[in-house]
């Protein structure tokens, strides 16, 4: 390997701890403009909103427990610093939408800007999430674990799996509302497509 794409510095442990509060934050807000918004996003997050417009349940829950299954993966591929770093992603972006009301008032949203802002957050949460060995679950393990062992660009993974989970919401929400979110899970992929390339980031936990 190159000695110049080696990993110059290591993140500290708080260094961990800030940059998961403050991704997961980011892609809270971006999750309380979609749901305001009414559109919808890719990944187990995009799932989980679905799940919300078509059977009122919160999307905390559910995003919770689909990610269940990927923590084996995660464990199996990745090892158990990113599992649990994982595990608490997914735990505060499950928490972080329900407290949402009590810190935030939305009395209105444009859906256009909801789209590229909340898209935007995401992006740049997951990008936190994933310099510091840690993801947001579900499509976020499977597109690392493609980067990091057979270097298949990450934003592109996301953005493939995406695809076919948004055009699940072509059954739930009116067409404008789908035509919203591929407009939204485009700028989040252009976020880390644009800031997520091996050897770009030296910093490693």
């Amino acid at each position: 390997m190159d000695s110049s794409f080696e990993p110059k510095v290591k993140h500290t442990p708080l260094e961990d701890v800030l940059a998961i509060l403050l991704g997961t934050l980011f892609v809270g807000l971006g999750v309380t403009f979609y749901s305001e918004a009414q559109i919808t996003t890719g990944s187990t997050a995009g799932l989980a909103l679905l799940v919300q417009y078509a059977t009122g349940l919160p999307f905390g829950a559910v995003f919770f427990v689909v990610n269940l299954p990927f923590y084996i993966l995660a464990f199996l591929r990745m090892g158990w610093q990113f599992t649990l770093k994982t595990f608490v992603a997914v735990g505060l972006v499950s928490i972080y939408p329900a407290l949402m009301p009590g810190w935030l008032n939305i009395s209105g949203i444009n859906p256009f800007f909801a789209a590229i802002a909340g898209g935007a957050m995401l992006g740049m949460g997951i990008l936190a999430l994933f310099r510091h060995r840690s993801s947001l679950g579900g499509v976020n393990i499977l597109a690392l674990y493609l980067q990091d062992n057979h270097k298949i660009p990450a934003g592109y993974v996301q953005f493939g799996i995406d695809f076919f989970i948004l055009i699940a919401a072509l059954f739930i929400l009116p067409f404008d509302r789908v035509l919203l979110s591929l407009v939204g899970a485009a700028f989040m992929s252009l976020v880390i497509i644009i800031n997520h390339k091996p050897g770009r980031y030296m910093g490693v936990s």
